[in-house]
């Protein structure tokens, strides 16, 4: 049986050359080790999935979810690290490859496991935040720090892993050295090369805190209306109302003004414009716009105002005050409150529409007391 093995051993590593029969046994011992940990996660992964069937928890399901696969690479590849660690000296300097190869695999595995294990936690603190709700201002605000956060903890992860895998060998020892404490020259490489990079990062942490933008926040960039979707460590990404993606970099927000609807409060105020006749009744107009924004469940109740904010040569311009919950209800009512009020105008009050008046002058008299005659320019090439 042992002779059986060893040719079976022979043949799995003879891809790295000749190995004497005496090196056999540290062979085993690597193989062996990472056949236990497949082994031992295959079981973990066995037992999660029954005790979440038996009793679901949200956390144990998030965990299966986003480490299952990041952990069947990362156990087998701890159990290989401790099985070059305890060979003997004489097989590591025998055979370096295994001792390197544990080392960056255990590496890369844990940074793709720590990468992970940010996520879970990223989305076991928000998950319990609605920002879906202009309302919940604090719950966006948490959320975005949150992300933020994380992003860049995951930036530094990968620099901190990069780092090491470089010192791991060595012929790379002086660059993964330079790369954690040369600060000279990483203050070089800032100053010139990367400091828009650094700009953005900067400015990601003053959002970060300050909070000029939020997750979900109504904004208006570049003449464009949208919600805040991504913020990322260099850029924002702002889905429009008509489902288009606009990515700025997130320095955008910290040098260029733009407006943000729901940076304290979600509530927002719309204005309807009429231009009517100067026959139009106003208070028939302002006693019909209140009932329609009491009866339309839109309307928040705290403002409502008619007025007559100009006049013009032929007509005057009727303004309608309203005020909703949130941007997209307030676009909503005014467009309800429109249509509803024109077609009131039209069915019960057509001369307040707008006119042209053009008087006629004839040869004959107007009797006296009559007023001139009114018509429009229709009427007049009739008559002409």
């Amino acid at each position: 049986m042992q002779q059986q093995l060893d040719s079976w051993i022979r043949a799995l590593v003879r891809w790295f050359g000749y190995v004497p029969n005496r090196d056999l046994s540290g062979w085993i011992l690597l193989i062996i080790s990472v056949i236990a940990g497949v082994a031992i996660t295959f079981f973990l992964v066995q037992i999660t999935r029954l005790l979440l069937r038996k009793h679901y928890e949200p956390a144990l399901s998030l965990l299966r979810t986003y480490l299952r696969i990041a952990f069947y690479f990362w156990l087998p590849s701890l159990f290989f690290l401790i099985g070059t660690n305890i060979q003997s000296e004489r097989f590591i300097r025998r055979h370096p490859i295994a001792d390197k190869s544990a080392e960056v695999l255990f590496l890369l595995s844990s940074t793709w496991l720590a990468l992970r294990l940010l996520k879970v936690g990223e989305l076991l603190l928000v998950r319990s935040y609605d920002i879906s709700s202009d309302a919940n201002l604090s719950g966006r605000k948490f959320v975005t720090q949150v992300q933020f956060f994380r992003r860049l903890l995951s930036t530094l992860i990968l620099l901190i892993s990069f780092s090491l895998v470089l010192l791991s060998f060595q012929g790379s020892r002086k660059v993964g050295v330079s790369v954690l404490t040369s600060a000279g020259i990483v203050s070089v490489l800032v100053g010139f090369a990367a400091q828009k990079s650094l700009g953005n990062l900067l400015a990601g942490i003053q959002i970060a805190f300050s909070q000029q933008i939020r997750l979900d926040d109504a904004v208006v960039v570049e003449n464009e209306w949208g919600r805040i979707e991504e913020i990322n460590l260099t850029n924002v990404v702002v889905r429009l109302w008509d489902r288009r993606r606009l990515i700025l970099p997130i320095t955008y927000f910290v040098e260029t003004p733009f407006q943000n609807w729901t940076r304290s409060d979600a509530t927002i105020t719309g204005a309807i414009l009429l231009y009517l006749d100067y026959n139009a009744p106003i208070d028939a107009i302002r006693t019909k716009a209140k009932a329609l924004a009491e009866a339309d469940p839109l309307w928040n109740q705290q403002v409502f105002v008619v007025q007559v904010t100009d006049t013009m040569p032929t007509s005057i311009a009727v303004r309608i005050l309203v005020s909703a919950n949130d941007a997209p209800s307030a676009f909503d009512l005014r467009c309800h409150l429109r249509e509803a009020i024109i077609a009131f105008l039209r069915d019960e009050y057509p001369e307040s529409l707008p006119q042209t008046r053009i008087i006629v002058q004839g040869t004959h008299q107007e009797p006296a007391g009559q007023p001139p005659v009114l018509q429009s320019p229709i009427s007049q090439n009739l008559n002409s």
